[in-house]
């Protein structure tokens, strides 16, 4: 009896063992720091996400008679600039060569408004607006008539 006892516990203490051994980190693919070993979600997950703004021929015609640059700006910051008559014939992808990307770190969190606005170089807040930045995502937005 004292035997079998002695039996259990080294058993009991050996999966145990175990289970300490497992590997701790973020679980979250989604996550800019996700660990595809770990075995156990320790809460340390980072997030990241993007936009890019964009707008195509017909908006630069006429949006062209007001104005030659646009200034964007995001959560009173500005993010970039670029002339009226760049256009897009459909979304651009996120950091694209000539886009306006815009990459957050969202820290913990896996999404994070954010206000945007578009001045032209007379200083007329042309769009405005809010947008929401995802994590592992590139969210376009289509700035229209």
């Amino acid at each position: 009896m004292m035997k079998r006892i002695l039996q259990l516990s080294v058993a009991f203490m050996f999966l145990l063992a175990l289970e300490g051994c497992k590997i701790e980190g973020c679980t979250d693919a989604d996550a800019v720091n996700y660990n595809m070993d770990a075995e156990v979600n320790d809460n340390s997950c980072e997030y990241s996400g993007s936009v890019v703004f964009w707008y195509g021929e017909e908006v630069s015609i006429e949006k062209q008679q007001w104005a030659t640059a646009y200034t964007f700006w995001v959560d009173g910051q500005v993010v970039g600039s670029q002339a009226v008559s760049v256009y897009w014939s459909g979304a651009p992808e996120c950091g694209q060569d000539g886009s306006i990307t815009v990459e957050r770190d969202l820290g913990n969190v896996k999404s994070l408004a954010a206000e945007y606005e578009v001045i032209d170089d007379a200083g007329f807040v042309v769009w405005e607006g809010v947008l929401n930045f995802r994590a592992n995502t590139c969210e376009a937005i289509e700035l229209t008539l």
